[in-house]
């Protein structure tokens, strides 16, 4: 293992476990369009390289699609390789093609396990952030179709994309990757992590936001030993609590080459499982619509992922006209605060935008037919259209309806009854209460100032982000399909724990303070028992001491 001086490459060098060896780069096709680097978008905090890609006669308008590349590979072999020019090409959409320098990391990997490099507004990512924004003021992409896919390294850094920003993008994809913050102990061993535990690793990349969630494709191959294939399950865990669905599958379906793809809530969340494949991004070279790639080091032969995920993304249309202007658009529902509107599908229509007064208030597009416009003053009238969207733009704006609010609000439903504290940390309190008739989810006030941005579907919630070794007192009130909300429940007092102790150290001096012990040549955190890897002064974690003898991995967490 290499053992570069200077401490951050020290740690980087823990990045080999990636297993990203140098790959050959094939020559582009024969086309004018070429993978060009962009020398300035942004203060690129991360000393990242930025390289986009432009089919010919690309209109303003498409979709733009992050590539990150894992580990000793750059921005010209992941692009030439992977397949996803192909899809560009065919579909006409953009790429963005990021790339490590060795400045950064010795073996060119992103640094996903660096706490300075994975936070929202910091470091690595926040310079892949800024060639979106470059891509959309300068290149003409649509930044409400912006879509990212890593592989290993690259795939824990595209986790760590779709956690830190994921207003920025719709969807993405995971390859041969781990879950976001878990650190390094993730890439060779399972971990022993709650689903709320892993979801709220994402939930605090944000804090505060409450969707919509980035949709997940996760690719793992069974026979990796690199990256083992229990990080597949993990993410496919992080991610289904995040999007409040079940670990159990919808659907299961068979694939080509050994492929097994699990589908969960309504097709929120994909894992598929390779049988028989290594590390690496599986392809499929040919001539085929749903075959791509170039089979080379860590480019494994097995199925076409780019084409899947393209697909995924919903890039495979080549519709070139936008949809015609919705008719039926009508008023269903007013209270004091709320207008709610319905009007009639469009044939083709991927989606719809709603105005009020000339100014769009629908921050993505809504799939149904049906939207509540909320936030509103009491006896005000208020004017709206709807256009429709599909691949190639908005369409014509509806005829305009006007609609007036009402004078005072109506009666909201009952106060909830049983809150309880159900567990407490050093930095968060979770609260449950009894379900309310006729409410439709629920505010948590703390101190009286409303926590929770939108109504929490279920009767818990996690109130994160707090101060260890202190008292807050806890409301929570019911809200109704009109959006009324009713007088809130009894208070209820809960404390958080005091601050838990972190020790980062390298594995061998973990063990001799007591903290951990080791076992064949392997460390092991004492209590919970997770793998640290080697029992050796190259490997550094971060033990975070949460009860008396009982450890768990906190890399880049204290």
């Amino acid at each position: 293992m290499p053992r570069p001086s200077a401490p951050r490459l020290l740690r980087a060098a823990l990045a080999v476990l990636t297993g990203l060896a140098g790959v050959a780069v094939a020559a582009a096709p024969a086309q004018a369009a070429t993978l060009t680097q962009v020398s300035s978008f942004g203060s690129n905090p991360g000393n990242l390289a930025m390289y986009s890609y432009r089919p010919d006669n690309l209109p303003a308008g498409r979709p733009v699609v992050v590539l990150l590349h894992g580990c000793t590979q750059n921005a010209s072999g992941y692009f030439t390789n992977s397949g996803w020019r192909k899809y560009a090409d065919l579909w006409g959409f953009g790429l963005i093609v990021a790339e490590q320098k060795s400045a950064n990391n010795s073996l060119s990997c992103f640094n996903w396990f660096q706490a300075g490099d994975i936070a929202r507004g910091q470091g690595e990512a926040l310079s892949v952030k800024q060639m979106v924004d470059h891509a959309v003021a300068n290149l003409g992409a649509d930044a409400s179709r912006v879509y990212v896919s890593g592989l290993s390294a690259g795939g824990a850094m595209s986790a760590v994309m779709l956690a830190t920003y994921p207003d920025v993008f719709k969807a993405g994809s995971v390859v041969a990757g781990i879950p976001y913050n878990c650190g390094t102990a993730c890439q060779s061993a399972a971990q022993s992590k709650t689903p709320q535990q892993w979801g709220n690793l994402v939930r605090n990349a944000y804090s505060g936001y409450t969707g919509p969630w980035p949709r997940v494709a996760i690719w793992q191959g069974q026979s990796d030993s690199t990256v083992v294939p229990a990080n597949g399950t993990e993410l496919m865990t992080q991610w289904t609590n995040v999007h409040g669905v079940a670990q159990t599958p919808t659907g299961t379906t068979s694939l080509p080459a050994g492929t097994t793809l699990e589908t969960y809530g309504s097709d929120v969340v994909r894992l598929y499982k390779i049988a028989g494949m290594g590390h690496g991004t599986p392809v499929d070279p040919g001539s085929g619509t749903d075959q791509c790639g170039t089979a080379t080091s860590y480019f494994l032969d097995t199925i076409c992922s780019a084409y899947r995920d393209a697909v995924y993304f919903g890039l495979d249309s080549t519709v070139s006209t936008p949809p015609g202007a919705p008719t039926g658009l009508a008023v269903t529902g007013t209270t004091n605060v709320s207008v709610t509107l319905s009007w009639t599908a469009v044939s083709g229509a991927t989606g719809y935008h709603v105005y009020r007064g000339g100014t769009k208030v629908t921050a993505s597009p809504v799939t149904g037919t049906s939207y509540t416009d909320g936030g509103l003053t009491a006896s005000t009238t208020y004017s709206y259209t709807v256009r429709a969207v599909n691949a190639a733009g908005e369409g014509p704006a509806s005829g305009a309806v006007s609609a007036t609010t009402a004078a005072t609000a109506p009666p909201g439903p009952a106060a909830p009854t049983g809150l309880a504290v159900t567990a407490v940390t050093d930095t968060s309190v979770a609260l449950s209460w009894t379900a309310v008739s006729g409410a439709t989810g629920y505010h948590v006030y703390r101190g009286g100032v409303k926590v929770t941005s939108s109504p929490v579907g279920g009767t818990s919630y996690t109130n994160t982000g707090l101060a260890a070794s202190t008292t807050y007192s806890y409301t929570v009130s019911a809200v109704n399909s009109s959006g009324v909300e009713g007088a809130q429940s009894a208070a209820v007092p809960a404390t958080t724990a005091a601050t838990a102790a972190c020790f980062t150290a390298s594995n061998y001096a973990q063990v001799a303070a007591g903290r951990a012990y080791h076992s064949l040549g392997y460390t092991y955190a004492n209590g919970s028992n997770q793998n640290m890897g080697l029992y050796n002064t190259f490997y550094t974690h971060t033990l975070k001491q949460t009860a008396p003898n009982y450890y768990v991995i906190a890399d880049g967490q204290c």
